[in-house]
């Protein structure tokens, strides 16, 4: 399935299906529990990826969904069956906000053939394609996880990255400017961020398609992406940031994420907070 581009269409997973690894990594900030929906209804062969448990470590002075242990990542993806050499497909219903996380972890653990489905379950089932029920056991896979493969930014760095290149804030514009903050004690942003939110990388509303090529270049082209200046991203608690990363990967720009982002930012009184545009 090895494929440029980390997207899949549907009309693509349709003819690969029985070929690759499925993994539903429906979630939404507050619940309802991905699980109920999983149940309800997936893409046939999926396997149910818990993003709280299963793709971050416990909540603490690392954010609010810190990078979970290798170890227990590696036994979570090879029980849903992901092996080294099987493509992967994830997807999730709000436009591959969370589904890119997973994208991201395996990437970063070393698996080369990893694809976001376009438009998620929602796309999928507008698509016609066919719906299972219940909670199947699948067969283990033999994934090896090998770190490092992504670029990772802490807090220190994401500050420098603020200075000497363009670091993206995720988050929708109220929450950078520090206008609205509904779940971190600390509302703003790191000083010198720059504002492209996730949503601006969908067309369709909260579970789209990411947008053309073209017009994803243009809005991070108007925050000063793409250039020659290296690029970080963050968002509230480094989930929703993966999302960005994934769509310079679109645009052919290797951006590195800082997984605490501001959930761990603020918990350091002595970090510097801006607000405003």
């Amino acid at each position: 399935m090895a494929n440029s581009s980390p997207l899949i269409t549907c009309s693509e997973l349709t003819e690969v299906l029985g070929d690759v690894t499925l993994l539903d990594v429906r979630w939404r900030l507050g619940g309802p529990p991905g699980h109920e929906e999983f149940v309800a209804g997936h893409i046939p062969g999926a396997a149910y990826v818990d993003l709280d448990t299963d793709l971050a470590d416990p909540p603490g002075e690392r954010g609010r969904h810190p990078l979970p242990d290798t170890g227990r990542f590696a036994e979570a993806v090879r029980r849903c069956g992901v092996s080294d050499d099987r493509g992967v497909v994830v997807y999730d219903a709000v436009g591959g906000r969370s589904a890119a996380r997973c994208w991201w972890l395996l990437r970063y653990h070393g698996h080369h053939d990893v694809r976001v489905l376009d438009g998620g379950y929602p796309a999928w089932v507008e698509h016609g394609g066919r719906v299972e029920l219940g909670d199947p056991t699948g067969v283990p896979g033999g994934f090896t996880a090998r770190p490092g493969h992504m670029r990772v930014l802490d807090a220190e760095a994401a500050q420098r990255m603020a200075r000497d290149g363009v670091l993206v804030d995720a988050r929708e514009p109220e929450r950078y400017r520090g206008e609205s903050e509904p779940v971190d004690p600390v509302a703003g942003h790191i000083p010198g961020a720059v504002n492209v939110p996730t949503s601006h990388n969908l067309v369709g509303g909260a579970a789209g398609r990411f947008r053309a090529v073209d017009e994803l270049g243009s809005a991070y082209a108007g925050a000063s992406v793409g250039g020659a200046d290296p690029v970080g991203v963050y968002c509230g608690s480094g989930v929703t940031a993966a999302h960005d990363v994934l769509a310079l990967d679109l645009l052919g720009v290797e951006a590195a994420l800082y997984p605490g982002s501001w959930s761990e930012w603020v918990t350091d009184p002595d970090r510097p907070v801006a607000t405003g545009a």
